[in-house]
C-alpha cells in the first residue's frame, strides 16, 4: 500500500488478530487508517493495535467471536 493515504477513512478487519488479518490490519495503519480489529484473542488484538498506533494510524481492538453471531444483526 505504499504511496496510499488513509487518512481520515476507517476501516474493519476480522479475524485481525494473526496471520493474514493481522497482515493487512497493520497496512491499513500504515497509510494512516483508523482500523478496527476484531479477533477473539484479546491479547494478540491489542498488541496488533498498539503497533498500528506506532505506524501512525489509529487501531481498536474488539474481542469478537464471528462464529458465535446468530441471526443478522439490526441497529
Amino acid at each position: 500500500m505504499s504511496g496510499v493515504n488513509l487518512s481520515g477513512r476507517v476501516c474493519l478487519v476480522t479475524g485481525g488478530s494473526r496471520g493474514i488479518g493481522r497482515g493487512i490490519a497493520l497496512q491499513l495503519g500504515k497509510s494512516g487508517a483508523l482500523v478496527y480489529v476484531t479477533g477473539r484473542s484479546s491479547g494478540d488484538l491489542e498488541k496488533c493495535c498498539r503497533e498500528i498506533d506506532s505506524a501512525g494510524g489509529k487501531g481498536i481492538p474488539l474481542t469478537v467471536d464471528h462464529s458465535k453471531v446468530k441471526g443478522p444483526i439490526t441497529r
